[in-house]
């Protein structure tokens, strides 16, 4: 009997083998005997592979050429600064394929029989077909299928010079020039990488949006910065797209409203992702779907309705951070695994950073939210890295920290910042809000001189004040002297 005739029972079915899928099948394991895991595609996760290690490789190759480059400021002068193409990215793919490894060593654990290679999709609410292999009769389903790059239709002119992010990294040398669609996160960390590793770059967007940045002061600085260092239009008027001999023609109108044309080597869509949920035939599967086409479900138990169905990871389109990813395996997993008995799962206080520089972070509640939850009685704190101590001393004294409190409780609600020292102040921020600390408890934490984080006490300092919480905060030159 040919496999594609073999049939099966098991408790528990996963459908994908990335970071979420791959916690989920842990978690089942731990409470359901017969567990499978099932995937389609290649094995190794999206971080792992066209994410966040191959684009922070790609990235720290950029931050060592601009270091090289700037180092004039500081009084080092070093040679002109050479940047080998395929040197680059050969270091990019080699490292990426090592963390691929990890993923892979991992998956090679899991014993066979409990594997399933093939495209899985849904005959019935709990038969799983999957192509040329067995049909599956699973008890209960965890749906983390993940996502694919979302390339909008009119940048297909761009024909056979049309890349995605998931593309950049088979590269074998660095282009001349790229045109990247879509100023969000991956937009703007490989752009601003190419750029500084000497590919002629321009950015075009839709809307006005910089990066996930949501508070308006600290989008204009953003901008601001960015431009500097390559064109950005987060509002384009993009009028062609076009395949030629010579590369992608664009067509667009200029800061003056003219119409202009410039050409490039690729064009980059950096326009989303989308989640990968389409292929699974979920109209046999009984759950209720949003308009994207995405099972409903419970943010905290991952349950889709009140069916043995769950879904986790980039698939529910929620909340696409690998450790959220991971969380999100963990909740689903678990509870498949011990279904009916279904539990709520702590979800910690949302944290996300971009790469780029300066970085871009932000913690808790976004400045809108804030308003909303504070109906009106909130503050905001400030501190502008221009003369931060420490990120003078380093040259990198570009960017704003803006930090939320509520009026009347003085409870810290969130933050945004563009600076130096984002990734880590962010995580300072994050385990605050967590411990649901009130803004003079951060005052009374320890700071330690010079750092950037000095920047991060100003700034709560400044919200201490307008929320009227006690008396006036010594004058900020103090954060750059010996004690308060």
């Amino acid at each position: 009997m040919s496999d594609s005739n073999r049939e099966i029972d098991v408790d528990v079915a996963v459908i994908g083998a990335g970071t979420a899928g791959l916690v989920a099948f842990r978690q089942a394991a731990r409470h359901a005997e017969r567990v499978v895991l099932i995937e389609g595609g290649a094995y190794g996760t999206t971080c792992a592979r066209v994410g966040c290690m191959p684009s922070k490789l790609l990235i720290a190759a950029a931050e060592a050429a601009h270091s090289a480059e700037n180092a004039g400021r500081f009084g080092v002068h070093a040679a002109p600064v050479h940047i080998d193409g395929k040197a680059v990215m050969e270091r990019v793919r080699r490292e990426r394929d090592r963390f691929v490894g990890f993923v892979l060593d991992s998956v090679e654990k899991i014993p066979a029989e409990q594997r399933v290679r093939g495209m899985a999709r849904f005959e019935a609410p709990n038969v799983l077909a999957v192509e040329d292999g067995p049909r599956i009769n699973a008890e209960r389903i965890v749906i983390a299928t993940g996502s694919r790059t979302n390339v909008v239709g009119f940048l297909k002119g761009a024909g056979s010079r049309l890349v995605t992010n998931d593309e950049v990294f088979e590269w074998t040398d660095l282009p001349e020039s790229v045109a990247v669609f879509g100023p969000g996160v991956i937009g703007l960390e490989l752009g601003q990488a190419l750029s500084r590793l000497g590919v002629r770059v321009r950015m075009f967007g839709v809307g006005g949006a910089v990066g996930p940045i949501r508070d308006p002061e600290i989008r204009k600085i953003a901008l601001a910065t960015f431009r500097d260092e390559f064109p950005l239009d987060p509002d384009a008027s993009t009028t062609g797209v076009r395949e030629t001999d010579a590369g992608v023609e664009i067509g667009f109108c200029d800061e003056h409203g003219t119409e202009v044309s410039e050409t490039f080597d690729y064009l980059l869509a950096a326009t989303g992702r989308r989640p990968n949920v389409d292929g699974l035939a979920l109209e046999n599967s009984g759950l209720a779907l949003d308009d994207r086409g995405v099972p409903e479900f419970d943010p905290y138990t991952l349950r889709c309705g009140d069916s043995p169905i769950f879904i986790a990871g980039d698939a529910n389109d929620e909340l696409p951070i690998l450790h959220e990813a991971a969380d999100e395996g963990r909740i689903a997993g678990a509870n498949a695994g011990r279904y009916p008995a279904v539990q709520t799962g702590n979800r910690r206080v949302p944290m996300s950073v971009v790469f780029t520089d300066p970085q871009i972070a932000a913690v808790g509640l976004t400045i809108q939210q804030t308003d909303e939850r504070c109906r009106g009685c909130f503050a905001v704190g400030s501190v502008n890295f221009e003369n931060q101590g420490r990120s003078r001393v380093i040259g990198r004294n570009r960017g704003l920290l803006r930090v939320y409190g509520a009026h009347g409780t003085g409870r810290f609600m969130g933050a945004e910042m563009f600076g130096p020292a984002a990734e880590h102040i962010a995580h300072l921020l994050a385990w605050a809000a967590q411990q649901r600390m009130n803004v003079d408890e951060l005052l009374e934490m320890p700071f330690y001189h010079p750092v950037i984080e000095e920047g991060l006490r100003t700034a709560l300092r400044d919200l201490h004040d307008k929320l009227k919480l006690g008396p006036e905060s010594a004058d900020e030159c103090m954060d750059c002297g010996p004690g308060t």
